[in-house]
């Protein structure tokens, strides 16, 4: 959240917000959280009348100088709400230390990688559907005139060596291969797995595509992992070639293998089963 950490480093008073307990049906999961002052608000809770009654009284606490507070809202008629479950909102007035815990957890290069090798129609399109959720999203091309024409708001590698951006990559990243040359996704895909510490690796194509890498995997390097390969991506969704449809398929596939990943759910940024289930 980078309106987060903007203000977490300002000078306000700041009130974390976080659902805490959940029963029934809500918008958003426990775990859920913003960050609140008298004047700007980052990350949601799930909008509507739930967040604007936990923001107004975020907002009265720190008017009273108050630390803490909680509130207990059922999601019914009487709040305009359908949703009919029940959800406990904690609010705590961060001190320095916390703010500074909360600024180290939600430092880019702690959240999930994930490097999208190619920055073609699919690539941008992934990259516009990956770009709001909680990982460190990087779009890699050796092409500057393809990379000028992404608009999402992710990191972008100029390089003539994409598989550097591999190597250099956090163990448990995930790799999604859809470049514009054939051999240089087999190439690129093979070092994704020669790694074998992949949360996911995906490349584009068809069956015959998995068939011909396989081949090409077999002659070049014996000892990779194929079990780990995803291809085609994004088959496992409703199986559209329109490149934001693969986008989106291929988003639930990387969402759900990063939260696999993910040794500690309390701890990491990954996507709940929850917010996978929304993409």
């Amino acid at each position: 959240m980078r309106g987060a950490r903007d203000i977490l480093r300002g000078e306000a008073a700041v009130i974390h917000a976080q659902i805490t307990r959940v029963q029934g049906s809500s918008p958003r999961e426990a775990g859920a959280e913003m960050f609140i002052t008298a004047t700007a608000t980052a990350g949601t809770i799930g909008g509507g009348q739930v967040e604007f009654r936990v923001i107004e009284r975020a907002r009265e606490v720190l008017i009273a100088g108050m630390m803490r507070d909680a509130l207990d809202l059922s999601l019914g008629p009487a709040i305009g709400q359908c949703c009919g479950g029940q959800v406990r909102v904690a609010l705590t007035r961060l001190s320095a230390a916390q703010r500074a815990v909360h600024l180290e957890r939600l430092d880019p290069d702690s959240r999930p990688h994930v490097l999208i090798l190619g920055a073609g129609h699919v690539g941008r399109a992934l990259a516009e559907v990956m770009a709001p959720l909680p990982w460190r999203v990087l779009l890699v091309d050796p092409r500057a005139g393809e990379l000028a024409k992404n608009i999402a708001p992710v990191e972008t590698r100029l390089t003539p060596l994409p598989e550097a951006e591999i190597a250099a990559a956090p163990p448990q990243s995930a790799y999604v291969v859809a470049t514009h040359d054939h051999g240089l996704d087999f190439l690129l895909t093979l070092a994704a797995l020669r790694r074998g510490d992949a949360a996911y690796v995906g490349l584009i194509g068809s069956k015959t595509k998995r068939t011909r890498f396989q081949r090409f995997a077999r002659e070049t390097d014996p000892a990779a992992d194929l079990h780990r390969l995803t291809c085609p991506i994004g088959a496992a969704g409703l199986g559209d070639k329109h490149p934001g449809m693969i986008a989106l398929d291929t988003a639930r596939e990387v969402a759900s293998a990063l939260a696999q990943a993910c040794a500690n759910p309390t701890s990491c940024s990954n996507p709940t089963p929850g917010q996978i289930a929304r993409l």
